[in-house]
């Protein structure tokens, strides 16, 4: 295949009237914009495409050896990118036409002027072109499906390290803390029973970010299931899963209208989970906490939101929102392991939407997503 269009296209002329060939490769040989081949035999031309790159081929529509449609089918077989123009007589447009869709990307009549002619060709050159770009874009793309199945293959083998390797330690860590409470408490100091606490907590938090790393890892595995889903049915749920986890009810809770959306509806609980979560967690301060979850529609966007008049944060910190493990808040003040916006912005992505948000120190936050189409 040739790629390289700055040099001179190479045209294959395939025509059993010998008279014809010569004078039509003369001619184009003439223009100086062609390199062109011509040979009278079908069988001839399919060697010297098995041989030699070839950006177009002219081939006679009716010849004895093997008509110009067997000719391209054939051609197709060793460049599926060439591209092929059938010359013909008056008679033959029918059959000319056939050999279109065979392959074929034109037709020219004879006798033909040089002025007709050249046209086709530059057209010709332009599929050419285009179809050759196309096959790099393919490579391109299947190099890169390649990359992304090794790299999953090295994130399921990290998967497993973290999930066995990592998980030992802390459970023998865990265990032996437990049997020094249980076992030996009464003859352990104050202070001593304060840092073995410290030691359980520490570790049941690292049990809680291997947790959560294997999960933020399995998400770019699972596959999106899109339907239409209830979004103010899913909210509901959420809400009564937070209520019945003792977390604060004394919250204000506003539910604008929510319109059906395009989603995947285990994904789409996950992203409310969280954004109330947070919101329910920061806002448990104030005495007049309020929680909206609501809708907006601007131009054909569909905007769904989460606002809470807790603590807020400082906005020129907001590109550090979406980070694993990234956290804006004091861990003493309120808990959690930074882990949770960066699993929105993850399922977000993977619907094609996106998300950002409006805050202010102890002011409140607005948490906005979109879900693609």
């Amino acid at each position: 295949m040739n790629n390289n269009f700055t040099n001179t296209p190479h045209l294959l002329v395939v025509d059993d009237n010998t008279v014809h060939m010569i004078a039509l490769s003369n001619a184009l040989m003439d223009t100086g914009e062609y390199q062109v081949t011509a040979v009278s035999s079908p069988h001839e031309a399919l060697k010297l495409l098995q041989q030699q790159n070839f950006d177009l081929v002219l081939t006679d529509l009716r010849m004895p050896e093997m008509d110009g449609i067997d000719f391209l089918r054939r051609a197709h077989e060793f460049d599926s990118g060439i591209v092929g123009i059938v010359m013909t007589g008056h008679g033959a447009i029918d059959t000319a036409i056939e050999a279109m869709k065979a392959g074929a990307l034109d037709y020219v009549l004879k006798p033909f002027k040089l002025s007709t002619i050249m046209p086709v060709l530059k057209r010709g050159l332009e599929v050419r072109q285009l179809r050759t770009e196309v096959a790099q874009l393919q490579s391109r793309v299947r190099e890169h499906v390649v990359e992304l199945e090794v790299a999953n293959q090295e994130l399921e083998a990290f998967s497993y390290t973290v999930s066995h390797d990592l998980r030992a330690p802390l459970r023998v860590i865990s265990g032996m803390s437990t049997v020094l409470v249980q076992s030996y408490a009464p003859q352990m100091s104050g202070e001593a029973q304060q840092l073995v606490s410290k030691i359980s907590v520490s570790a049941n938090h690292m049990s809680q970010l291997i947790d959560h790393l294997l999960e933020f890892a399995s998400l770019s595995r699972q596959p999106i299931a899109r339907r239409q889903v209830d979004v103010a049915a899913i909210v509901l749920e959420v809400l009564d899963m937070l209520y019945q986890s003792n977390i604060n009810d004394k919250i204000k809770v506003i539910i604008g209208d929510l319109p059906i959306a395009s989603a995947d509806p285990m994904l789409l609980r996950q992203v409310y989970s969280n954004l109330l979560a947070n919101a329910f967690k920061f806002t448990r301060w104030r005495k007049d906490a309020q929680v909206e979850i609501g809708f907006q529609n601007e131009g054909a966007e569909n905007i769904y939101f989460v606002r809470d008049n807790g603590a807020g944060f400082d906005m020129s910190q907001a590109g550090e929102l979406f980070k694993v493990f990234h956290r804006l808040h004091n861990k003493a003040q309120f808990e959690g392991t930074g882990v949770g916006l960066a699993f929105v912005h993850r399922i977000v992505q993977r619907h094609g939407g996106r998300i950002w948000a409006d805050a202010a120190v102890n002011q409140g936050a607005t948490f906005y997503f979109t879900l693609g189409s």
